[in-house]
């Protein structure tokens, strides 16, 4: 009982804060967003030492990357919560009812990939990560060009998880939960349908395989090049950033898949694969990837630092 009067209380809370951030005009949203995520970069110890320390072990990396633009790891941790915070209003405007302006100014250059591997006929995976506003990734391409269904965790709240599901799928997206995710997927490819992954956080051992990502051994998702070897669907690596107050989707060319005999050098090799996409998409967008999450727990230090 008190917990359903929890979850009530924090939905009410969630449409009373959408529904007022809604009525603001874009670029009145977004700045009030930027001075919410300097707030939560004051106020949110914990993740912001997790974003400054990723930043700092990763900067070396990063420091070679062509048209690397500099900053300091703090400077850098302080824009990735601007960028959140934008990301929460974006958000908002559209949970609140008024997000189809935002949905209508978003770019997608490169629809031509897209096309080129959706003709196969064999259903498509788009590859992806926590970078730009993500969500706002799937739900503007279910309305400009293909609608899809986007791997995800159900929120704890029922009835907010059931709100977010009705809005999601008014915008042309569907949504398969982690449990049970690989038969849906590969029911979803069968029909020929389009399914979204992100590919950028810790997973356990037993579903990962360790590859470089920034410089230093992480464990990535071996699920994506496996479902693509047993359904023949392509993967197609697609990334969202934020130019001013716009964002664009960029979709690249199909992956193509490591031909490697042996299974876990495959696997291998297409993990580092997949990951050198995101590696790009930080070395030019650093503050609008997801910084906060722990990447590289439960993996061993590189090399370089073991020798030290």
């Amino acid at each position: 009982m008190l917990k359903q009067i929890r979850w009530y209380l924090e939905m009410a809370f969630f449409v009373v804060i959408s529904s007022t951030i809604a009525r603001l005009p874009n670029s009145i949203a977004l700045a009030a967003g930027r001075f919410l995520g300097r707030i939560a970069f004051r106020l949110l110890g914990r993740r912001r030492k997790i974003a400054i320390a990723n930043f700092e072990a990763s900067l070396p990396f990063l420091e070679r990357q062509p048209g690397w633009q500099g900053g300091s790891a703090r400077e850098l941790a302080r824009g990735v919560f601007e960028n959140l915070g934008c990301c929460i209003v974006e958000v908002c405007k559209i949970y609140g009812g008024r997000g189809q302006q935002l949905i209508d100014t978003v770019e997608i250059r490169g629809a031509e990939h897209f096309d080129a591997a959706f003709a196969k006929g064999k259903g498509l995976i788009f590859i992806t990560a926590h970078s730009g506003n993500w969500e706002l990734l799937a739900l503007a391409f279910g309305v400009h060009k293909h609608e899809l269904s986007v791997v995800a965790r159900p929120q704890d709240n029922p009835y907010l998880n059931r709100m977010i599901e009705r809005i999601r799928k008014s915008y042309g997206n569907g949504l398969i939960y982690k449990d049970g995710a690989l038969r849906a997927m590969f029911s979803a490819l069968k029909k020929r349908e389009v399914v979204g992954l992100l590919i950028d956080q810790a997973v356990q051992s037993d579903w990962g395989i360790l590859a470089d990502f920034l410089g230093r051994p992480a464990w990535t998702m071996r699920m994506p090049s496996l479902i693509a070897r047993k359904s023949g669907a392509p993967l197609v690596p697609a990334f969202i950033h934020r130019e001013g107050n716009k964002s664009i989707i960029t979709i690249h060319p199909e992956y193509r898949l490591s031909v490697a005999e042996d299974p876990e050098a495959a696997a291998a090799e297409d993990a580092n694969g997949l990951n050198r996409y995101i590696e790009e998409y930080v070395a030019q967008h650093p503050e609008q990837w997801y910084w906060v999450h722990k990447r590289w727990k439960n993996a061993p230090p590189a090399a370089s630092s073991q020798t030290n």
